[in-house]
């Protein structure tokens, strides 16, 4: 493929560059999923237009990036962003380039690129496709290759080598074998543990959405670069889930990584929350002999894991500065993901459940569930399984109970704490237990939730416990 097709919106834009003497070229991922025939959302444009020049062409320009030469061009509704031809020299901080200089043509841009596949340019004039470094052949092979020595690379920034694994997950590439080599060197290992936190968490999100991120996770792991930002995850390795009950067959590593595949893909928040929901077992493993069947047989139990899970996960994605809400949220769908529903629970055990759950939690906590079955034995829930049936089920009793409900917490008690006071109720902490006694009546019996009735309740209550 010598020439690509260039989005009307890049052709006009161009007409600009072109009609005050500049040249500009589409680079960078863009191209090369259009050469692999996937559509390309983002635009990253290189210009020999300085940043000055973009700035005075455009009416809407953001200087994201000025230092480096970048600018985000507001143009027919897109976000594009621009960068000047440049050359790169010293990266003593294993991230950003000591000296950033203009360059003059467009090979000499590409030529500071990562990866081969990501080295290739577009005339926005016509399509032609520029390849200095054989991209297109690497695409053609599926291969991941760095532009030059693979370790020189590396070591400008250590984030390379995460990238290289991020796009093994998301297009299915093999990393070439002297690029892979080279992420197992000594020197490179120690740049790539001294990249951040959230530059890592960035990639590892990337590879969580990719369409099987078990992929780039055991990459991860075999590169060891999982032990270096998630050792709590990476401990699980060898620690045996089988036993005679037939429940697992995989390990606790592999159980969260395949849990993780199970997930959707286009939910981040499940498919973290899958492969963390394991996590504790590697600390909460013990055994025990028990007749199965028959015969005797070690049986592996790992009691109060969903807990220990939730406390492992919110370390580790503290740690990768994820936000407190998604951190709450993943951790709180991890606390609860061994619910066991029976046919025989009441409407107040449901309402229960919705109560500790959260209404909004319920179709993750399942999605969840699904995964969490999925990693056993990698095979789908297959619909019109006791679990479908079950979680289906479930569902509707839920739909009902809410329908019925008044009271899903304190805030919505048809009394509060001044109305006890009122009543003479002495202020203290057995207000706040009146309270959560009141609610738990109104769970039983949603029809006790009127104001005269549950201020009966309260005397009573009070009587009963002050002298």
């Amino acid at each position: 493929m010598n020439r690509v097709s260039i989005p009307s919106e890049l052709r006009k834009m161009n007409a600009i560059f072109s009609a005050n003497g500049f040249e500009a070229y589409l680079v960078g991922g863009a191209v090369r999923d259009m050469i692999r025939g996937t559509p390309a959302s983002d635009w990253d444009i290189a210009t020999n237009a300085t940043p000055a020049d973009v700035m005075r062409l455009f009416h809407k320009v953001i200087p994201t990036g000025i230092a480096h030469g970048t600018v985000t061009v507001h143009f027919m509704r897109k976000e594009i962003e621009v960068t000047t031809y440049r050359t790169e020299r010293g990266y003593s901080d294993g991230r950003h380039p000591d000296q950033v200089s203009f360059a003059a043509t467009i090979q000499d841009d590409l030529s500071r690129r990562d990866f081969t596949m990501n080295a290739i340019a577009a005339s926005l004039a016509d399509g032609t496709v520029t390849d200095p470094f054989d991209g297109r052949g690497d695409i053609k092979k599926q291969c991941i290759r760095t532009v030059g020595n693979a370790r020189d690379r590396f070591l400008e920034d250590g984030l390379r080598p995460i990238r290289a694994i991020r796009f093994s997950s998301q297009l299915g590439f093999s990393i070439e074998v002297d690029t892979y080599a080279a992420i197992m060197e000594g020197d490179v290992q120690e740049k790539i543990r001294s990249i951040s936190a959230e530059r890592f968490r960035d990639e590892f999100c990337k590879i969580m959405q990719s369409p099987v991120p078990s992929v780039g996770l055991r990459l991860l792991e075999a590169t060891g670069i999982l032990a270096f930002f998630m050792p709590e995850l990476a401990a699980g390795r060898g620690v045996v889930q089988a036993d005679a009950r037939g429940f697992h067959e995989f390990d606790v590593l592999d159980h969260n990584f395949y849990a993780c595949d199970g997930a959707p893909r286009e939910n981040l928040t499940v498919r973290i929350a899958a492969l963390f929901h394991d996590i504790g077992k590697t600390f909460t493993r013990t055994t025990e002999t028990a007749v199965v069947e028959g015969q005797t047989a070690t049986i592996v139990h790992f009691h109060g894991h969903e807990a220990k899970s939730a406390e492992i996960a919110r370390r580790v994605l503290t740690r990768l500065r994820f936000s407190n809400a998604q951190t709450e949220r993943i951790c709180h769908l991890i606390r609860q993901h061994m619910f066991f529903f029976e046919p025989n629970w009441t409407d107040a055990a449901v309402r229960r459940f919705v109560v500790r759950v959260g209404t909004e939690n319920i179709d993750d906590l399942f999605l969840l569930r699904y995964a969490d079955i999925y990693g056993m034995h990698r095979i789908p829930v297959a619909a019109g399984s006791v679990t479908v049936r079950a979680l289906d089920e479930l569902r509707d009793r839920i739909a009902k109970v809410e329908a019925e409900t008044s009271a899903r917490s304190l805030k919505d008690l048809a009394v509060n704490g001044n109305d006890l006071l009122a009543i003479g109720i002495p202020a203290g902490r057995h207000i706040g237990r009146i309270l959560h006694e009141l609610f738990q009546c109104v769970l039983d019996d949603p029809t006790m939730n009127e104001r005269e009735r549950l201020l009966r309740v309260a005397r009573s209550l009070t009587e009963q416990r002050l002298p």
